[in-house]
């Protein structure tokens, strides 16, 4: 390549056909922040021992030393640095600075190269170890920001060849040295864990982040405005969770109509689509959630006659194959004919998966899912049940078994699920037309308005 090659164009690279979701600038660091904590500390400390490389711009971003023994770096910084030492330390995370200046053998671990003022100054670290390897960057414009965190292989090799060209062209030595840090790691594992876990773990480093709020307390407008910042973080997650996931499932199932496969390969893609699916449908619930917190606009208008009982059975073969998996078993009871409701019908179907998901994550195989359909004064009644396989007859609550971890999400650990709260739930479904209730003898029951009731 001989053309320059700068930290903003591999930025601009990375951020190359992505459906935008801007965050301000402060919300920006907020993030990088975050990432950087769940990076080092849920990934990187277990992946460190066998060495590694790691590459930064304008700061080291690393911030434990034993990361620095271990890893070889380079870093591009404006000239003068460590220029934290002075009067504006405060760009480095609270809790840090004092550290960092009192160790005078800090910089001595890494080579620091002069930061071009044409690479931008926006955050950018690579890491790469024979067992995990990331990018994370900010990428964007003055307060229309975007978090980029690439693992895959494909965005890894060319983010490398990239450096390997801005590397000889303003260093060659270092570039040298790059490369051969490179080759000595051996043919590199792409850690899968990383790639599932970093936006929930990142959701909840953020969620713990800001106070414990309640979604329906809009009195104080300090708690209102952090509300929707947090709403604007979430929303920018759930897009990044979902893009990589829709774009898997593109290539899926266009394997699976040009090429000639045993059934056995044929059904392992079949469930891995039906998985991203699932996900997708999760997020993009987190995703209405967040958008409805950080929203000012009722979207009650948006309202208009729907036929629920279509919905089900358009829906109920989706479920059953996918409970089916499970092991779970769905019985549906709905009476032939039933006055329509007030809803939005996209919205609507989203949800209802959500709720399905939501309330069987954790339940045993051999279990049984009941939805009930009864009309009950000028409302329709849904309620969800959970039956056990020893009785026919008996039949238990849906029990939330997880901690709110801010206005819009539930983390369950035994399960490892990220699902919406309560209080979320209530919300989106208030929004659509329903009014959600729960009680240990009844399960999980909602109520839909009737559309010609007044």
């Amino acid at each position: 390549m001989n053309s320059e090659i700068t930290i903003k164009i591999i930025q601009d690279l990375l951020l190359q056909g992505l459906e935008t979701n801007y965050v301000d600038d402060n919300t920006s660091r907020r993030m990088w922040w975050a990432s950087l904590e769940v990076i080092q500390k849920e990934f990187l400390s277990h992946n460190y021992h066998k060495g590694g490389i790691w590459v930064a711009s304008p700061l080291p971003a690393l911030n434990e030393k034993k990361f620095f023994t271990k890893l070889q770096g380079w870093l591009w910084s404006p000239k003068g640095f460590p220029y934290f030492k002075k009067d504006n330390a405060g760009i480095l995370p609270e809790g840090q600075t004092n550290e960092i200046r009192d160790d005078s053998g800090f910089i001595s671990n890494y080579k620091v190269l002069n930061l071009n003022p044409k690479d931008g100054y926006e955050p950018f670290l690579l890491i790469i170890t024979p067992s995990f390897q990331c990018i994370l960057t900010i990428a964007g414009v003055k307060d229309k920001r975007n978090l980029l965190m690439r693992c895959d292989k494909e965005s890894i090799k060319t983010v490398i060849e990239l450096m390997y060209a801005k590397f000889f062209k303003e260093d060659y030595e270092e570039g040298i040295n790059f490369r051969n840090a490179i080759n000595n790691l051996g043919e590199l594992q792409i850690n899968n864990q990383f790639a599932q876990n970093f936006w929930p773990s990142l959701s909840i480093r953020l969620s713990k982040a800001v106070p414990s709020l309640n979604i329906q307390n809009t009195v104080k407008e300090e708690n209102k405005t952090v509300q929707i910042i947090e709403a604007k973080l979430l929303k920018a997650i759930s897009h990044e969770v979902r893009t990589p996931l829709t774009t898997i499932k593109t290539l899926i199932r266009s394997t699976l109509r040009k090429y000639k496969m045993d059934d056995s390969m044929r059904n392992r893609l079949i469930q891995i689509d039906n998985e991203c699916n699932e996900q997708i449908d999760r997020f993009g619930l987190i995703f209405n959630a967040a958008e409805l917190v950080s929203s000012e606009i009722s979207p009650l208008n948006h309202l208009a006659k729907i036929n629920l009982v279509e919905i089900f059975n358009k829906l109920a073969p989706l479920w059953r194959k996918q409970l089916k998996r499970r092991g779970i078993t769905l019985k549906i009871d709905i009476p032939i004919q039933l006055p329509q409701i007030l809803s939005d019908s996209e919205k609507l179907e989203l949800m209802l998966r959500g709720l399905i998901d939501k309330n069987t994550r954790g339940l045993k195989e051999g279990s049984t899912l009941i939805l009930e359909l009864r009309p009950a004064g000028q409302q329709l009644k849904l309620q969800l049940k959970v039956q056990k396989t020893e009785s026919a007859k008996q039949e238990i609550s849906i029990n939330d078994n997880g901690a709110d971890i801010g206005p819009v999400l539930n983390w369950n650990p035994q399960t490892g699920s990220l699902q919406l709260s309560q209080i979320a739930t209530q919300k989106l479904l208030a929004s659509l037309g329903g009014y959600v209730t729960k009680r240990r003898d009844t399960g999980l029951t909602v109520f839909f308005p009737i559309s010609d009731s007044k």
